[in-house]
């Protein structure tokens, strides 16, 4: 990653390829933002007699610095007049209080980068760095002020290799990016049913065979009887990490103050275990299941004996052990665990397994490390001194947090970044799930639920990257980037110091920063998100427009018609009395760039009346809770998390809106989504019913669902009922969830 080679070419590359594009007007737009910025006039030109000295405890910051901007060192000795000098110096908790804090001084004469800690010094050196990709020329540093220092101490990555393999070339890029915005742990997903990926040697089947799959793409294997190949099959897909490669990496992200944390998954997610050594299944067969069997000892002879070479090669702390999705059925069946639960007096499946992560945990304490988890590992009781890892929801993370054990943060509404980032329709294949920069930047780590006590207990967050569908090394920088910055500021700044509009300026330059490093991230969208603020009483909505760019030319329409450039101009947000078409679209030389977007605005019967549910919507997807479906909001067409879509988790939707008085009835409209992936169905049928009293009900229509359960993608549907010559107060609506997963309803139109 080094710099300056490319300060000539790609600035004028810039300059006559982007003439018109907009960009921040801030000459410091650090990311993540600083504790302290003050901007000062001038600027320090790194020039041929630039030269850098460091204290001793920092040389090697200093000699990193030296090698990825190409600037010389020098002794105090070699330095003339006429030599503008870079420091890195070390001073007290006068200068930097925080341990991996700094102190960034740039005048035209010198840069001095303070510190108390490598790590602080780490944390200067790669704002200094961002400073000089920043800028339109390389070699011009803004003077300024910065002092700053973490909110969080972990602030993690986790990239999974087991459904695709990198290679070590890329890691290290991988490394030299999450550096460059302060990302400190590297959580290194490197075992799983599709591939084994880090040398054993006291099971070489494991990387031998399993690391090498039948299978290219991750699909293709997951559809096939999911077996392996032999190393050298001319056929065999995949790839594993030597035990000097994994040395290499971990010594490569020390350099940047980066921890690499190896996860070893147990005792499920180990189909590749088992094909090799099926003397570790319940069944004793391979590809039957895909747990580990925990009434057999061998088991953790084998996991002990891979715990110990994985701890010779990565010093973490912290030794991720997985825990999650596993099944249990084969445990039900099998006389040896169930000969365990009986001996260890368990009262069942569940606490088997914790059982197995209390006994790991004791191994992996007795060589002086911590384990580490996803949530599953509460089930059954938590082990000791373990810290969780909250993936589904925040709940885990409350809880492990009031049991008193550390809590790192990744819940996948916010932390997962194998989900679409922009409409579907435009974006390579993806897992599902839909997550924006702007979502991700809304983040706030620590629960609400937690008191300033408990909260101590949030050691940070994370992103994970889940490869299933990303089978390049270009389609991981896409999906990282730019959601990884925002993410970095999540854990980094103070939450009273983050601001997403302040954010979005400064990560206009960052594309830029981007370019010039070779990342192929995404670029940011030209649809359009229409917002819309309903004031039932006077009959108003106020409407506003929101994009990915920056400072967008919108024109729009209140008739539905296609807006033009002669059309609207937007200057911000506008009220709209009774009901408008709107029509929508960002233009650019006198061109919109996407199909117009378009929302009717009207006041139906329902919107602010009140809604009783007879059974409770999904304590996961509250969405705007009484509120959700009559007010106003249609819910979005990507996503049954943007907080617009209500979620019941098993049971029917059954609800009853009360309009407050008899009216007469034309239509009502409830829209349904499916997504089989993450369970998500439409119902059976949707029947409604109508009371004049609330307490006698008359059953007026029904509708049967006619979208199949093997139409897999994101699929909407609107159930439209007939009301005409019906009179009503009290109108029930019932929607049976057949497939006793989720149903997501958006709003219940009444006309």
């Amino acid at each position: 990653m080094k710099f300056s080679k490319y300060l000539i070419t790609l600035t004028v590359w810039i300059v006559l390829n982007f003439p018109t594009f907009a960009q921040s007007t801030k000459r410091v737009a650090i990311i993540p933002q600083p504790s302290q910025v003050i901007e000062h006039p001038g600027v320090f030109t790194i020039d041929r007699m630039t030269r850098i000295q460091s204290d001793q405890v920092f040389a090697a910051v200093a000699s990193l610095f030296a090698k990825q901007a190409e600037i010389r060192m020098s002794g105090p000795q070699q330095t003339k007049d006429s030599v503008k000098l870079i420091l890195f110096t070390l001073v007290g908790k006068d200068v930097v209080a925080d341990s991996a804090g700094y102190r960034l001084l740039i005048t035209p004469e010198k840069i001095t980068v303070s510190a108390r800690t490598n790590a602080g010094a780490l944390n200067g050196m790669q704002s200094l760095l961002q400073l000089i990709l920043l800028q339109p020329k390389m070699g011009e540093v803004p003077c300024a002020e910065i002092n700053d220092h973490p909110r969080f101490g972990y602030r993690g990555v986790m990239l999974d290799v087991s459904r695709n393999f990198f290679p070590v070339s890329y890691i290290k890029h991988f490394l030299d990016l999450m550096s460059l915005y302060k990302m400190n742990k590297f959580h290194w997903h490197l075992t799983d049913g599709p591939g084994w990926r880090l040398e054993i040697k006291k099971y070489p089947e494991l990387t031998s065979k399993t690391a090498w799959r039948t299978h290219h793409t991750w699909k293709e294997w997951w559809d096939s009887p999911r077996h392996y190949l032999t190393e050298g099959d001319p056929n065999a897909y995949g790839g594993y990490y030597t035990q000097a490669d994994a040395r290499e990496i971990v010594a490569y992200a020390k350099q940047r103050g980066i921890t690499v944390i190896p996860e070893i998954e147990m005792p499920g997610h180990s189909d590749e275990v088992l094909a090799v050594y099926p003397n570790l299944a319940c069944s004793e067969k391979p590809f039957v299941s895909g747990e580990l069997c925990l009434g057999n000892d061998s088991t953790f002879i084998f996991l002990k004996n891979v715990l110990t070479e994985v701890m010779a090669i990565f010093p973490s702390e912290y030794i991720h052990v997985g825990g999650d999705e596993a099944g249990q059925a084969a445990w039900k069946e099998c006389p040896k665990c169930q000969k365990r639960i009986k001996d260890e007096k368990l009262k069942n499946e569940s606490e088997l397994q914790s059982y197995a992560i209390r006994r790991i945990e004791q191994f992996l304490t007795s060589k002086k490390r911590k384990l580490l988890g996803w949530d599953e590992i509460l089930e059954g009781g938590l082990a000791p001194a373990a810290t969780v890892m909250s993936w589904r929801g925040e709940q885990g993370g409350v809880t492990a947090a009031t049991m008193g054990h550390d809590v790192v943060m990744t819940p996948g509404g916010y932390c997962y970044f194998d989900h679409y980032q922009a409409d579907p329709a435009t974006q390579p294949l993806a897992i599902g799930g839909y997550l924006t920069v702007e979502h991700i930047y809304s983040y706030e780590p620590v629960p609400a639920e937690l008191d300033a006590f408990k909260a101590k207990y949030i050691l940070g967050a994370q992103a994970n990257i889940w490869t299933e569908y990303i089978p390049t090394t270009e389609h991981v920088d896409y999906m990282a980037y730019p959601r990884l910055p925002a993410m970095a500021e999540v854990t980094w700044s103070e939450k009273g110091n983050r601001n997403f509009d302040d954010f979005k300026t400064r990560l206009q330059a960052h594309y830029r920063l981007l370019q010039r490093l070779n990342v192929n991230y995404c670029r940011p969208s030209f649809s359009l998100e229409v917002g819309t603020k309903f004031d039932n009483q006077a009959k108003k909505v106020t409407v506003s427009f929101k994009s990915e760019q920056y400072k967008p030319v919108i024109y729009y329409t209140l008739d539905g018609s296609e807006p033009t450039n002669l059309s609207t101009l937007y200057k911000g947000s506008f009220e709209v009395s009774g009901s408008a078409k709107v029509a929508a679209a960002i233009f650019e030389n006198g061109l919109f760039k996407e199909k117009p977007v378009k929302l009717d605005v009207d006041f139906h019967k329902a919107i602010g009346k009140k809604v009783t549910y007879h059974l409770p919507y999904s304590k996961n997807y509250v969405a705007q809770k009484e509120e959700t479906l009559v007010n106003g909001y249609r819910g979005g067409s990507l996503t049954y998390g943007d907080g617009q879509w209500q979620g019941f988790e098993s049971n029917d939707m059954d609800v009853t809106i009360d309009l407050e008085k008899v009216d007469n009835l034309k239509s009502l409209a409830v829209s349904f989504m499916q997504q089989t992936g993450p369970g998500v169905f439409m119902p059976d049928f949707v029947e409604v019913s109508l009371s004049d009293d609330g307490k006698e009900f008359r059953k007026v229509k029904t509708i049967n669902n006619d979208i199949p359960l093997t139409q897999s993608t994101l699929t909407l549907k609107d159930f439209k009922f007939s009301l005409s010559g019906e009179k009503g107060r009290y109108i029930r609506v019932f929607a049976k969830n057949g497939q006793h997963g989720f149903l997501f309803a958006d709003e219940v139109i009444i006309y």
